[in-house]
């Protein structure tokens, strides 16, 4: 396979952005959590995070970038997007809103562009792990470039 096969929407943005990243490629043939795909690769869990997609109260949709560890504080979150209340976006609607399936979700590239949050830990970091746009697939990336990339914000939106 060469490599101009390999390029998702999100690593084409990055590359029309002359963002720096790296990725890397696995076997996989269905969705895998976060925690199994650091072990798998060899990642520091605090370095791998993943991407949750949230509905609001009012209608909108909200995306939320977090260690693979951590779980969301939904009051946190609300609060990180002016919304009262928030909760996840039902699986069944995940493709239709993002253009991404369970697994290979990642805050560069959605169909629309959605407010994006980053947990602020991610600040200390140099590089950090998200999925590429795939199943099978992470890019290596520092934090300032994903929040570029993404147009996302920094917030604590964790439990």
């Amino acid at each position: 396979m060469s490599k101009k096969e390999l390029k998702t929407n999100a690593m084409r943005i990055l590359d029309k952005k002359k963002i720096a990243y790296e990725y890397e490629t696995y076997e996989c043939d269905e969705f895998t959590d976060g925690i199994h795909v650091a072990d798998m690769l060899g990642y520091e869990h605090h370095l791998v995070y993943k991407t949750l997609v949230t509905a609001g109260k009012r209608g909108g949709y909200y995306v939320f970038v977090i260690p693979i560890e951590e779980e969301i504080d939904f009051k946190k979150a609300a609060k990180a997007v002016g919304e009262k209340s928030l909760s996840m976006l039902p699986l069944k609607e995940l493709t239709d809103v993002t253009g991404y399936v369970r697994g290979g979700c990642t805050s560069i590239g959605m169909k629309k562009q959605y407010p994006t949050m980053i947990q602020i830990d991610a600040k200390e970091l140099s590089y950090m792990y998200v999925s590429g746009g795939k199943v099978g697939m992470q890019i290596r990336i520092s934090p300032e470039d994903l929040r570029k990339a993404a147009k996302a914000e920094y917030a604590d939106v964790i439990m």
